[in-house]
């Protein structure tokens, strides 16, 4: 049990830490991010846990949610932040599109080993491959919403 709030500990200072690399004039577009992500995997989180699919034996609030509060709530939503203010606006379709990929690829390799190795989570009916295509999927809508709902108020979209 001490590896799993060891790492659940470094998580929640390492994501703090990136809070503070997303550049002053970004951090609209960061924390516009931030909050739209936290419904969408607020909500996800949950669906995927009472269908399920994934468990978090070792997690925060345990008493209160069975989801991962520490990933759903705080560390994807604060990535997906730091992902949308560096967003490559002025590079090609498929330079963005390895942006994309390249996210989603380091979150789900840094969660192979934390679902083999730890309680952390455990996955019942998933696969690692869902965890990346649902990144994705979720960092295009955060990217779409971004897209929409400051279309107009800032030029640092696209």
């Amino acid at each position: 049990m001490k590896l799993e709030w060891g790492i659940l500990i470094s998580v929640w200072i390492i994501t703090v830490c990136m809070v503070f690399i997303i550049p002053k004039e970004k951090r609209r577009i960061a924390l516009a991010a931030f909050l739209f992500k936290q419904g969408v995997t607020w909500l996800s989180g949950l669906a995927v846990v009472e269908y399920h699919l994934i468990s978090y034996p070792v997690r925060l609030f345990s008493d209160i949610n069975r989801s991962s509060f520490t990933f759903e709530f705080f560390v994807y939503p604060v990535v997906c932040g730091v992902f949308n203010s560096y967003y490559p606006k002025s590079r090609g379709n498929l330079f963005k599109f390895l942006y994309f990929c390249i996210y989603c690829t380091i979150l789900t390799v840094i969660e192979i080993p934390i679902e083999k190795y730890t309680k952390i989570i455990n996955y019942i009916n998933w696969a690692w491959y869902w965890t990346w295509i649902t990144l994705f999927l979720t960092f295009l809508l955060t990217r779409l919403y971004i897209l929409w709902f400051l279309k107009g108020i800032s030029k640092e979209i696209d």
